[in-house]
């Protein structure tokens, strides 16, 4: 999927891929606009999983990455794909299934007990399947429960955060959300956030410019502008004010608007 602000081919014009989460949480029609009147940049977004916008990356197919993923973004960096890491805003992971919740998920008191629980009584658990941060996190929890997710239960699905959550609901069926993706679902159906809290739920997003010395042709400079804006108190007032029935969807990383 690619999103963009403006209509005309432009000098400003950068790609920039980015989480199905993120462009879910309808952040992304909240800043597009502002960066195109603070910086006269015409941002496209390549709106993928993680895994597949690191990809895009490596391959020098966009400008920049914006993704959640810490291990694969290292790594990502090690290879010399991209310049740096840069921390922009976090948020966390919920869970998030039927009202009736027959896991007992409320009562779980961490993320792997919750997980066990799932496993324990066979209930059904939609995956995104899609290696994407959230996927990656899954399977991590899943590892660390030393459960192996398989059998009728689980359902992957390869596809994006509002797939995933839309399969949930039309089966009534566990599944793992960024919380600014489940705050902007418009069919919850009989779902509930059941589960959240977690320290290991934590979900940070960063930006990573793509190497020019790979990709020449990237638009380096373009990506060191759209990092100063994404790191200034501009950035910051719109994304801690960004809400959705009173609830914040993301925090700004104070911490990244201090570095050089």
């Amino acid at each position: 999927m690619m999103m963009s602000v403006g209509t005309d081919a432009q000098a400003g014009d950068m790609k920039l891929a980015v989480t199905t989460s993120f462009h879910n949480s309808g952040l992304a029609e909240v800043l597009l606009p502002e960066i195109e009147a603070d910086t006269g940049i015409t941002l496209h977004l390549l709106v993928v999983g993680t895994g597949q916008a690191l990809r895009l990356g490596a391959a020098g197919d966009v400008d920049a990455v914006l993704v959640h993923a810490r291990a694969a973004e290292d790594s990502f960096i090690a290879k010399g794909h991209g310049t740096h890491r840069r921390e922009i805003m976090y948020n966390d992971f919920v869970l998030i299934g039927p009202a009736s919740d027959p896991a007992k998920l409320s009562a779980a008191s961490t993320a792997t007990e919750a997980l066990i629980s799932i496993a324990t009584t066979q209930s059904s658990f939609v995956s995104r399947g899609d290696d994407s941060g959230t996927h990656k996190k899954e399977l991590s929890l899943w590892n660390a429960a030393n459960v192996t997710p398989e059998g009728d239960w689980y359902k992957s699905v390869g596809a994006g955060m509002g797939a995933a959550l839309n399969t949930a609901s039309g089966m009534g069926a566990y599944v793992m959300s960024d919380r600014a993706s489940w705050l902007n679902f418009g069919n919850k159906g009989g779902l509930a956030l059941l589960f959240a809290g977690d320290p290991v739920l934590f979900n940070q997003y960063a930006y990573l410019p793509v190497n020019p010395a790979n990709h020449p042709h990237v638009k380096a400079d373009l990506a060191a502008q759209l990092e100063t804006w994404l790191t200034s108190d501009r950035a910051r007032i719109l994304i801690n004010g960004y809400q959705l029935s009173g609830e914040q969807l993301f925090t700004f990383n104070a911490a990244a608007a201090q570095q050089d």
